[in-house]
């Protein structure tokens, strides 16, 4: 038999006043079993970072070729291809030949993502936006999380603050890219 998905209510309120943008979001998320949490979150963490008009998530493991966040236009044409983790060189050489922009949130150590992309052929990749998430603030969400949440999602001068109840967490995402030299 197989195991269902965990949904996950989760209302937020995001005020990113670094991009002006300040919204109630009802997300409803599922997370199937193979997800590990600190993955969904950031899927979530991405999604919030990264909403505007026509954002999506993706309709999970049953499309693998279609990015984890997708932003289209009001024709449906992708304009962004956001995806989590760790993916490889010929997803992200897929995702840069079908949409203009590809930003990849990654949970795991930049290294790990670096080594994974490391001499392969990658169309535009010097276009890539390579984002490495605070882990110490996705661990700490993880440990909060439940199926229900009402969550504040603030971000100001490139700190993110997560409301979480009565605490909030901090913490900061940082741009890296594929060189060595970039630090990470």
């Amino acid at each position: 038999m197989a195991l269902n998905a965990t949904i996950h209510v989760l209302d937020i309120e995001l005020a990113d006043s670094d991009r002006g943008v300040y919204e109630s979001l009802a997300l409803r998320v599922a997370r199937h079993p193979s997800e590990a949490e600190d993955y969904l979150l950031t899927r979530v963490l991405a999604y919030c970072l990264e909403y505007t008009d026509g954002i999506a998530f993706s309709s999970g493991l049953s499309s693998p070729d279609e990015p984890a966040i997708a932003v289209r236009d009001r024709t449906g044409a992708l304009q962004a291809w956001i995806d989590i983790g760790v993916p490889d060189a010929a997803r992200v050489h897929r995702a840069s030949k079908a949409a203009p922009r590809v930003a990849v949130y990654t949970h795991k150590p930049p290294e790990q993502l670096r080594r994974a992309l490391a001499g392969e052929r990658i169309h535009r990749a010097d276009a890539l936006q390579l984002i490495a998430v605070d882990r110490e603030l996705v661990a700490a969400w993880v440990r909060r999380l439940e199926r229900r949440m009402k969550i504040g999602l603030s971000v100001s001068g490139g700190q993110i603050y997560l409301a979480l109840g009565n605490e909030t967490i901090e913490g900061a995402n940082r741009g890296f890219t594929l060189a060595q030299d970039a630090g990470g």
